[in-house]
């Protein structure tokens, strides 16, 4: 499947000099991410963030959550969901997603999604002992509850020598 090419636009905010973040700098940086900061919103309204473990894959990030995990019950109200990740420097490329989160229950995909995540975070994923043992077959058996995030707004905070601030319509 083709990924959606986004319109891309700097913002007023930006240094001078600055040009816009390509998209596949993007792309290639939410893929690398290691850790992920995830909001949703409470039934009361109230923001709930969380770091959490994804993947990009096919258009999409994917992550995984317990049904009883305030998230999950959170994306039973509202399914709108914003995931960032980025150095806590001022340098480097921060990134912000706005997207609607999508429960998948397609075997195929979540076999594709399973390896992703084994193939990302290798023995720390899969560590006998560790805290996401058994998570890709749990995924594969679709005992965990795994969402599909395609962006529907996406945000580029470059920092260092020129500052620029992009945003991808999609």
């Amino acid at each position: 499947m083709a990924e959606p090419v986004p319109v891309t636009e700097l913002s007023a905010f930006s240094s001078s000099n600055a040009t816009p973040t390509e998209w596949s700098k993007a792309r290639d940086e939410l893929a690398g991410a290691e850790v992920y900061w995830f909001s949703t919103v409470r039934p009361d309204g109230r923001p709930h963030v969380t770091p959490l473990l994804a993947i990009w894959l096919e258009g999409a990030l994917y992550f995984c959550t317990g049904p009883d995990e305030r998230k999950a019950k959170n994306l039973l109200a509202n399914g709108h969901c914003v995931l960032t990740t980025g150095h806590s420097t001022l340098d480097g490329l921060d990134l912000v997603i706005e997207g609607t989160a999508e429960g998948v229950s397609d075997h195929a995909e979540l076999g594709r999604v399973a390896n992703t995540y084994e193939s990302k975070y290798g023995p720390h994923f899969v560590a006998p002992d560790g805290t996401w043992s058994g998570l890709g077959d749990a995924i594969r058996r679709a005992e965990a509850r795994v969402y599909r995030v395609a962006p529907k707004t996406g945000f580029g905070f470059g920092k260092g020598g020129r500052f620029s601030q992009t945003r991808w319509s999609f």
